[in-house]
């Protein structure tokens, strides 16, 4: 099979092409692709691919040549620069056949560059030299902004483990002289955080870098804080001792606290959610923690939340809400909150199974804990149940349980059914419009 390409007639063109094919030299093709080469690379075998084509025959798996089926010496293709510009010149030749010249790609990130790089910043950090480590930092962060390729090859070198290193070091010394150079290591984290291990997390998880990070979290530009709490969230995820030190800190629940009240972006909303869930479900959580979280006004922001936010974001404030609702300081906030039973109910059963089990579950614990005598009202019907009813978690309960859902949530629900029952005749429930179709009884 023989490619070609058909010219294109251009504006202004006097030559009549319209009907013309030109064929693509067979050496100019690649062998797995069969177009023409943008960017060929000779493998150890000595066959010249484009370099696409090899990376994702690399990246499945293979570690032979696929045309001579000989295994590889090494996996770094060595670029053609010859046949390169051969192709070049080609395109340069046949412009007027409406082929465009194709241009010099950029020479990717090699593991003995990165390595090199990676020793230049171990010695600027042994000098003590912020500056030079931002330099340092700032070439790392544009190598791999530049492509997949040099993101890998950044990663596979260990590159997290010298920059969670390196933030440690800076963060034992003056943090105003280091706020710049540590602001810069966070950036590059956030950029390879999907591989943060446990070496990266050792030394980002020491009580001087985690009080570097509430610093920045507090007082960090917009980016800066973004960057402080998504390093956070995967620091002190599943490790008790870092959570336990991080919010010993001062202003490490306010800066987290902060970031829900104003918001930056859904990322950042959603990881400030996930730390102080973890927070509070904690079995070791101090119960002044929880009370801190309240008293900083968390419990109203999380149900103007749930008012209208998207799915992650709903599911983890219900999470958080659940939490904090099972101590008295947080039921009694919920109870004098006019959002409570309207959003609770409106949640089941519309955002997702996840976001119906955290609703039943606190609807469950509202209507446990609730005090008698205060709490009821005059017709002898609680407070709580009777708004519930009202919003409509009757119908929304009964539908919950013919659909089906975990065992635990299946108990609540069960629960809840019985206590509103007994008040049904006592309050005028408004049909919700979830279920305004609803064509069945509910005796």
């Amino acid at each position: 099979m023989i490619s070609s390409w058909r010219k294109i007639r251009r504006s202004g063109n006097k030559k009549d092409v319209s009907n013309m094919e030109l064929s693509i030299p067979n050496h100019y093709r690649c062998p797995i692709s069969l177009e023409l080469m943008k960017d060929p690379v000779t493998l150890s075998t000595g066959i010249t691919y484009d370099r696409a084509s090899i990376e994702t025959w690399i990246e499945s798996g293979n570690r032979t040549c696929p045309i001579t089926n000989q295994v590889l010496r090494t996996l770094e293709p060595i670029p053609n620069h010859t046949l390169r510009k051969m192709i070049q010149d080609w395109c340069v030749d046949n412009s007027s056949y409406g082929i465009e010249r194709i241009p010099t790609p950029r020479i990717p990130l090699s593991s003995h560059q990165i390595s090199e790089i990676l020793s230049r910043l171990v010695a600027a950090q042994k000098r003590e030299d912020a500056r030079g480590c931002q330099e340092i930092i700032a070439k790392i962060i544009a190598l791999a902004k530049e492509s997949e390729r040099n993101k890998r090859c950044i990663l596979e070198n260990e590159t997290i483990g010298f920059l969670a290193s390196s933030f440690e070091a800076f963060s034992k010394s003056s943090f105003d002289h280091n706020v710049g150079v540590l602001e810069r290591i966070l950036s590059a984290l956030t950029i390879l955080i999907s591989s943060l291990d446990g070496e990266a997390k050792f030394y980002l998880g020491s009580n001087s870098s985690l009080r570097c990070m509430v610093r920045l979290l507090n007082s960090g530009d917009l980016s800066t804080r973004k960057n402080a709490v998504l390093v956070l969230k995967h620091v002190l995820s599943s490790d008790q001792r870092k959570m336990d030190e991080f919010s010993d800190i001062k202003e490490s629940l306010e800066g987290l606290v902060k970031l829900i009240k104003e918001p930056i972006c859904p990322t950042t909303t959603k990881a400030s959610l996930v730390i102080i869930y973890n927070m509070v479900l904690s079995n070791k959580v101090n119960e002044k923690i929880v009370t801190k979280f309240i008293d900083m006004g968390l419990v109203e922001r999380l149900l103007e939340m749930l008012v209208d936010s998207e799915r992650s974001i709903c599911e983890k404030a219900l999470g958080v809400l659940d939490g904090i609702c099972m101590y008295n300081q947080g039921r009694e906030k919920a109870y004098a909150n006019a959002l409570t039973m309207p959003v609770l109910v409106k949640k089941i059963l519309r955002v997702s199974d996840l976001a119906t089990e955290f609703s039943v579950s606190v609807l469950w614990n509202l209507s446990k804990n609730e005090k008698m005598g205060e709490d009821y009202n005059g017709s002898g019907c609680s407070i709580v149940l009777s708004e519930a009813l009202q919003a409509g978690a009757f119908q929304k309960l009964l539908l919950l349980l013919q659909f089906g859902c975990s065992e635990r949530t299946k108990e609540k629900a069960s629960d809840l059914l019985k206590m509103l029952n007994l008040h049904r005749d006592t309050v005028e429930c408004i049909d919700t419009k979830d279920f305004k179709n609803l064509k069945r009884s509910l005796n």
